[in-house]
């Protein structure tokens, strides 16, 4: 007699007051991989879409990037290499929370780079060590646990963010074709009125405020 095997636990992804909260935390402890965090919850990006992302796939005075590249590790190998798959080439469009996120980001990379001096060895990814060097895959699910613990917020994966996104990019008021051009790439394939969640004001305001640029 087989016994069947056990059936997986669905993991429940985050709400989006658990987000903000993530989030809010992420950003008030200047955590370095904040805007990875963004990435990942807002526009439903891969852990290896975010940690092979150039800077020169990102325009931020048009607010978009293209996402053509992952950073993975295969048989104790490092690569950055392109994704090859259809939406490598499509432009998408940044809300404002990723926006300010990324200019943040830019900003704290520069001053990196000054910091290091002649020991920075950066080529040009935009989620860096504080020597330019590519963040390991398993050291950003372990900086990922750790922000997850200051915030005080659900322990969930890395993975099971990206349908949190559609519900963040309903709370953030954007436009509905606009949501399902980046939902498109994350391969969420819901209907505006099934994912949508239902967030209070004082959520919207406080996700809006992430996105606000600093003075």
């Amino acid at each position: 007699m087989r016994v069947p095997k056990p059936r997986r636990r669905k993991i429940k992804p985050w709400s989006v007051d658990e987000a903000r909260q993530f989030l809010e935390s992420a950003r008030a402890r200047r955590d370095p991989l904040y805007a990875a965090y963004v990435l990942i919850l807002a526009v439903g990006l891969r852990r290896g879409e975010v940690l092979g992302l150039r800077w020169e796939d990102v325009d931020l005075d048009n607010a978009e990037m293209t996402i053509g590249w992952q950073l993975q590790r295969v048989s104790g190998q490092l690569y950055h290499r392109e994704t090859k798959t259809e939406a490598s080439d499509a432009v998408l469009p940044l809300v404002d929370l990723c926006v300010t996120a990324l200019r943040d980001r830019q900003a704290d990379q520069e001053a990196a780079r000054k910091a290091a001096g002649s020991e920075w060895i950066g080529k040009g990814l935009v989620f860096t060590t504080r020597t330019g060097r590519p963040v390991e895959p398993r050291n950003f699910n372990r900086s990922f646990a750790s922000a997850i613990k200051h915030a005080g917020v659900r322990s969930i994966p890395v993975h099971a963010t990206r349908k949190t996104g559609a519900s963040l990019l309903v709370a953030l008021d954007v436009h509905p074709r606009i949501a399902m051009q980046i939902l498109r790439h994350s391969q969420i394939a819901v209907p505006m009125n099934i994912y949508s969640e239902v967030s209070s004001e004082a959520t919207r305001k406080a996700l809006k405020k992430l996105g606000e640029q600093l003075e």
